[in-house]
């Protein structure tokens, strides 16, 4: 066996747990903001969330987690768009926010 198999092999396996991840943490994101949503008696437009920004910082639970900041878009009145979003550091989530509404 060739060292350039194994190399592969690691690295293939490091994209598939980073795949693997990002996936739940999607998941995630896209139940709490539809609970979100449904408490704040708003509608979820396109039914998922996007990825806005990934980085990679410092946490209490490991050395290095991946900060997942989503973006959605929702509405109140069925006909305006606004945007909301929501951060998911390493498999919890740190925060939601819903545009400001109007007065």
């Amino acid at each position: 066996m060739s060292w350039e198999l194994l190399l592969g092999a690691f690295l293939l396996s490091i994209i598939g747990l980073f795949w693997h991840s990002s996936l739940a943490a999607r998941e995630l994101a896209n139940r709490v903001v539809l609970d979100t949503c449904a408490n704040a008696q708003v509608q979820m437009l396109d039914g998922t969330v996007s990825i806005h920004r990934l980085t990679l910082v410092r946490h209490s639970s490991a050395p290095l987690v991946w900060r997942r900041t989503y973006v959605f878009d929702y509405t109140e009145d069925g006909f305006s768009r606004r945007r909301g979003f929501i951060v998911v550091t390493g498999n919890s989530v740190d925060t939601v926010g819903l545009g400001p509404r109007p007065v």
